[in-house]
């Protein structure tokens, strides 16, 4: 990582002919890219990436130049290396659409905000696609039947046939074959951005913007994966985002918002019968191709996460095979779904949940082997304790050594250059056993420690993540105490 980040401010001091104030490592985003936000004395800050896939940039830096040049919402490329493995990019900040929503809800103001980023996709699609060469795209320069069968296979092989359920596995694939032919055959064929989403979604607001999506810019990333396809693929993935989670309401009018647009870019009108019901077809694609993400990252990959995911996107699937059609008869696959989105399904992947008669308090600690471990007040006799001495010790590194497992450095540090993830999926998957069983019967204490050498970096951010994890999932009552910490007061332990 080091050797990364020398790389990155070595290319910003070539491009800037000045040396960075500093350089902040961001959160790693579901590829195998590195990203960092360089700062500068006075003067904006930019984006820098790291990415080994050298086909994968060339395609971005194509897609970049091409559509910045076309004046559409991206960011200029500023500089990029010899070896083309780094870039520097225009900084766009990091509130995305889905942060907005999240922080304010379903307002009017951030119904603009989607009805825009709807608009202003349709722009892209129409004006990006005009001379652009696919044959320069990262893998399939047209998302057809192959593309369509790929997504539907990995839905079939990360998720259906996980639940070790019978089913026709020939007639199923014919039955893939044939809405792939079907989806196909589109009256409209654009650029495609592949991952539309809110999250690849940048608003920015200037100072002078007084709310209400007025002068508040929608600017769009993460596009390397795009390709020549039907329109109604990206509209299907922004509005099924499980995420979201937008209501059935919001669904109808922003898809009509976008067909508005679009017959207003391309200066005809839209046979909304065929369109809508082409757009119901990729909307299925799109929700078995994140029930398969969700099952090969968190069935097969065990990421928590993603397994507490599961519930909502067959529970947005169930709704729409209830009361969409897709217009073609697929008697299979219609058997597979079902199996899908059964009740005992859904249950089986929704974990229980607290409420406010729930009697289980979970006590999470971190502490120092040095000082011991740490007392059950309750006489149940201390629950789990988890040795964190087998991960990298940030203590050893200087400027870590006044630090905690709360400051961001160390946190980077851990999350990235330890292997202290793979040790707390392990941990979330034998404490989500116990915790689920104890809420079935009422128990009122669990106690879980995390030990580490000082008590001050490996065991504090474990202890935290922990806690928050089992905020999220189980709703339950969380006390948290960093022993060591707390004695020497540096920090103030607050609500996971």
């Amino acid at each position: 990582m080091q050797q990364i980040i020398e790389s990155t401010l070595q290319l910003y001091e070539k491009w800037r002919g000045k040396e960075a104030v500093s350089i902040d490592v961001l959160p790693r985003s579901g590829s195998e890219r590195r990203y960092f936000r360089i700062h500068e004395q006075g003067g904006p800050s930019v984006i820098a990436t790291y990415g080994a896939n050298i086909k994968e940039n060339e395609t971005f830096f194509y897609f970049s130049e091409n559509f910045f040049r076309k004046q559409l919402p991206v960011a200029n490329i500023l500089a990029i290396s010899d070896d083309r493995m780094f870039y520097l990019q225009e900084d766009f900040g990091d509130i995305s659409l889905i942060d907005r929503l999240e922080s304010e809800g379903y307002t009017d103001e951030i119904y603009k905000l989607f009805q825009k980023s709807l608009q202003t996709l349709a722009m892209l699609q129409v004006k990006g696609d005009a001379g652009l060469d696919y044959d320069r795209c990262l893998t399939n320069k047209d998302f057809g039947r192959q593309a369509i069968m790929a997504d539907l296979l990995y839905f079939k092989y990360y998720f259906l046939d996980a639940l070790r359920k019978p089913y026709d596995k020939q007639k199923l694939i014919d039955d893939f074959e044939a809405l792939s032919n079907y989806l196909t055959h589109t009256e409209y064929k654009y650029f495609m951005f592949r991952d539309f989403q809110s999250r690849n979604i940048m608003v920015t607001s200037p100072m002078s913007s007084s709310g209400g999506g007025k002068g508040e810019a929608i600017h769009f990333i993460d596009y390397q994966g795009g390709m020549k396809g039907a329109p109604q693929y990206d509209v299907a993935s922004m509005l099924w985002q499980a995420r979201a989670n937008l209501n059935d309401e919001w669904k109808e009018r922003l898809l009509n918002d976008y067909i508005i647009a679009l017959e207003k870019i391309i200066g005809s009108k839209v046979n909304k019968t065929v369109f809508k019901s082409q757009y119901n077809g990729y909307v299925m694609i799109r929700l078995l191709q994140v029930l398969g993400a969700y099952g090969f990252r968190g069935l097969f990959e065990r990421k928590a996460h993603f397994l507490t995911s599961i519930p909502l996107a067959l529970t947005n699937l169930k709704w729409f095979i209830n009361h969409q059609s897709i217009g073609i008869s697929l008697p299979e696959f219609k058997k597979v779904l079902d199996i899908c989105v059964d009740d005992e399904i859904i249950q089986q992947f929704t974990p229980l949940q607290a409420n406010e008669k729930t009697p289980l308090i979970i006590k999470i600690n971190s502490f120092s082997y040095k000082k011991g471990l740490p007392d059950d007040s309750t006489g149940h006799g201390g629950g789990f304790v988890f040795d964190c001495r087998g991960i990298l010790n940030p203590g050893r590194i200087e400027e870590f050594k006044s630090q905690t497992g709360r400051d961001k450095s160390v946190i980077d540090f851990l999350e990235q250059q330890t292997k202290m993830n793979d040790f707390l999926n392990s941990v979330f998957d034998i404490v989500d056993i116990t915790v689920e069983d104890y809420l079935k019967r009422d128990f009122e204490s669990l106690m879980i420690s995390f030990g580490c050498t000082g008590g001050q970096h490996r065991s504090v951010y474990a202890a935290d993540a922990l806690a928050r994890h089992l905020k999220n999932k189980f709703k339950v009552k969380i006390e948290l105490k960093h022993h060591i910490q707390d004695e020497k007061k540096w920090i103030n332990t607050p609500n996971p």
